[in-house]
């Protein structure tokens, strides 16, 4: 068995792209065989020196990997974040310090770049908390029992307020779908960039061999000026009962909108649509509007919850200089940062017009972790809840209640990608 110190921990190059492939479906737990197709499209947008591996006698023993990205923050600014993801160490080789070691050349590259922040979607929770990373957003899925919902199945789901809903294609999407992104994401905190590959991906221009592909329906929903302002996309099955009444579900693969008019529009036409008797709503933010779009809302069954988008703050004066608040007021924070660039003392002056941030030798009001800080900073959790469970130290009475008031948002942020 090599010892750790003998593994080395470094970028790929091009040759070694299929042995990297093999050993990121074998953390998967996918098949472990690679095609000549799949190299081929991993290699349009793999970047190798931000593709990491750990090798052990020329074998591919664990991956990583990151790629340019934009987060929205609080107030609509957006940030670089350096977005990490195909994280894998082989069974065989766990417990030898590949994935701290990878993580670290990741995130001193991403702040010699310039990235503000570093984010990922973890697989699971224990992971990514001692590299400085903390839960940002969250993500809720609701089970719609359609019959129960209250909707009159006699009367067609006619949008009050003049818009309507239309099927499209796949390359009908392709031309305003990007655009109604961008809309959507420069108001939603938390929300990330998509390049022109994850529309080629997502609408079926672009068929990946690994991932088994079936058309969705598009249902666009346009307002009574005639803008495009919400998209679902969904999948139906084809299930009957032995007494020949129709049991089909139809799974929403992404609902998207501007407005709550298009929300609430495409909520209801989903839940009209024949033979529709159950619809899985997909990954929602937590205070989705939709139970209560619903005439009952107990038809809208919660059966998924947990953390979603993960950050990391490699630069606290521009993090927190980058979004609004909600009130005025001045915070002196302590944070700790045990393996990165953030740690220090730093005095913030916010408002709801904007903030100036830098470091300071005055005392602290609060004392944080990094994590701790990036979970507060999209606006998602209370100080004064941290506080409580001993995460968040109160070095001034009453600070964690200061800090609510300032970065606590009306509604919380949500991340519709996985990445």
């Amino acid at each position: 068995m090599s010892r750790p110190e003998d593994l080395g921990v470094r970028a790929i190059t091009e040759s070694e792209i299929p042995d990297w492939i093999r050993a990121l479906n074998a953390g998967f737990l996918r098949s472990p065989h690679v095609s000549d197709d799949e190299v081929a499209d991993r290699s349009t947008y793999i970047v190798p020196s931000r593709t990491l591996a750990a090798f052990d006698d020329g074998r591919c023993t664990a991956t990583f990997r990151s790629f340019p990205q934009e987060l929205t923050a609080v107030g609509g600014k957006t940030v670089p974040a350096d977005a990490i993801t195909n994280v894998t160490v082989t069974a065989t080789h766990r417990r030898r310090g590949l994935l701290t070691r990878m993580m670290a050349l990741d995130l001193a590259a991403a702040t010699e770049r310039g990235d503000v922040v570093a984010t990922l979607l973890a697989a699971e929770y224990p992971i990514y908390g001692r590299y400085g990373f903390g839960p940002a957003t969250h993500a809720a899925e609701w089970t719609i029992d359609v019959p129960r919902a209250g909707l009159d199945p006699r009367r067609p789901a006619l949008d009050p307020d003049g818009g309507r809903v239309d099927l499209v294609d796949g390359a009908e999407v392709r031309t305003f779908g990007p655009e109604l992104h961008e809309r959507l994401r420069r108001g939603l905190p938390g929300a990330v960039s998509r390049d022109d590959r994850w529309w080629q991906v997502s609408t079926g221009a672009l068929r990946l061999d690994r991932t088994p592909w079936t058309e969705p329906f598009y249902a666009v929903h346009r307002s009574a000026s005639g803008e495009i302002d919400g998209l679902a996309v969904y999948v139906c099955d084809d299930h009957w009962g032995d007494d020949k009444r129709p049991q089909n579900t139809a799974t929403v693969k992404s609902l998207i909108t501007t407005s709550p008019a298009a929300e609430r529009a495409l909520w209801h036409y989903l839940c009209s649509i024949d033979w529709i008797t159950t619809v899985k709503t997909g990954d929602r933010a937590p205070d989705d509007l939709l139970p209560h779009l619903l005439p009952d809302p107990r038809a809208a069954r919660l059966t998924t919850y947990a953390d979603w988008l993960w950050v990391r703050i490699l630069d606290v004066v521009r993090a927190l200089e980058a979004r609004t608040y909600g009130a005025f007021g001045t915070l002196v924070l302590e944070v700790v940062d045990e393996t990165g660039p953030a740690a220090g003392r730093y005095r913030l002056e916010a408002g709801p017009d904007g903030a100036a941030c830098a470091r300071t030798d005055l005392e602290p009001h609060l004392t944080l972790t990094v994590g701790d800080l990036a979970t507060l900073w999209l606006g998602d959790e209370s100080a004064v809840r941290l506080a409580a469970l001993g995460r968040v130290r109160e070095q001034q009475e009453g600070a964690a209640s200061v800090a609510d008031a300032l970065l606590r948002t009306s509604r919380r942020p949500w991340c519709p990608d996985m990445f």
